[in-house]
């Protein structure tokens, strides 16, 4: 059996306290607290399943953290249904008053925002807004332009944004917990984008259709350019906020979808670990160091399936007997 310096190039270095800069797979005795340890990197995060919803849908949207999120509406076709998670599985809540798909979502588990979206009948786009307190959904203020295919930012139920919309429209709107104020327009016009944000002062727009790359940052009054996304898409979702955010998978038309996620760290994007089914349609909750994405069209069929996102690591770990 060959040892540690046949296998890796070193001898396990014994020293009195931990190196300040190791690096991935270096292992060494600390003879001060007499126990072996090593460091860890996983430089691209991974995707791991969750539970299932208990209804396959797309064109859907949702709010929430990896551990209490939210899903409702959607096309299976058109659907009032409203699920919850707990971490672990997806449990059936009260349904939307109107069923629909292609809109906005924003909030927590227990206070969400759905915004406009598309009903049943040809080209049914409404204004219609509701808002989740946990136990039921009630209509509230409408928003000013009915639109589809638009994104909502991941504020709250009372500070949220929506902008964009099929036909690519460059249209903006905030609420503040009982009205929806129209101000400043997107740069580029864009339909089937996504986004992410704390509230209606602060959020990112990035991707859409055409399968742009382009990202857009919101700061309560205007939108400026900022750094692009290295794989433009459509019709996909995205989770963080305006310094932390992620891209997960998408549409590449015509016909293909990526499984391609990026993080975006206030300037850049870089590309992280994929999905495990790529999809569209789909929607998504949670934060860089730990979303989750759920639903949508994968290139055979409508999903029910969910993923959970664990971020980038790197840390020390301390070896057992049973590890050496």
């Amino acid at each position: 059996m060959a040892d540690y310096k046949t296998l890796h190039g070193s001898h396990i270095e014994v020293v009195a306290s931990d190196p300040s800069n190791p690096v991935a797979g270096q292992v060494w005795y600390n003879t001060s607290s007499n126990v072996m340890k090593g460091f860890t990197s996983n430089p691209a995060g991974s995707w791991a399943s969750g539970g299932n919803m208990n209804t396959a849908r797309q064109i859907v949207a949702g709010a929430g953290i990896q551990t209490a999120a939210l899903v409702f509406g959607g096309n299976v076709p058109n659907t009032a249904l409203n699920e919850s998670y707990d971490g672990s599985s997806w449990t059936e809540v009260g349904d939307l008053n109107t069923a629909r798909r292609a809109y906005g979502g924003s909030g927590t588990s227990t206070a969400a925002l759905l915004a406009a979206g598309h009903t049943d009948g040809p080209q049914a786009d409404t204004a219609v807004v509701e808002k989740w307190n946990g136990t039921s959904w009630t209509e509230v203020g409408d928003v000013n332009t009915a639109r589809r295919g638009h994104f909502g930012t991941r504020g709250s139920a009372t500070s949220a944004l929506v902008f964009g919309g099929i036909p690519n429209v460059a249209s903006n709107e905030s609420w503040n917990g009982s009205t929806w104020t129209e101000v400043g327009d997107l740069n580029a016009g864009r339909s089937q984008a996504a986004g992410c944000g704390a509230d209606n002062t602060s959020a990112l727009c990035f991707g859409g259709s055409p399968a742009l790359q382009t990202n857009e940052s919101w700061n309560g009054t205007a939108w400026t350019e900022v750094g692009d996304l290295n794989t433009g898409r459509e019709n996909f979702t995205g989770a963080g906020t305006v310094t932390a955010a992620l891209a997960i998978s998408g549409g590449t038309p015509p016909g293909a979808n990526t499984a391609n996620v990026e993080i975006y760290n206030g300037t850049s994007w870089t590309e992280v670990a994929n999905v495990v089914v790529s999809r569209n349609g789909h929607s998504s909750a949670g934060t860089t160091t730990a979303g989750l994405t759920m639903g949508g069209s994968s290139p055979t069929a409508v999903v029910a399936t969910t993923e959970e996102w664990t971020a980038p690591t790197e840390s020390t770990v301390t070896f057992d007997a049973t590890d050496v």
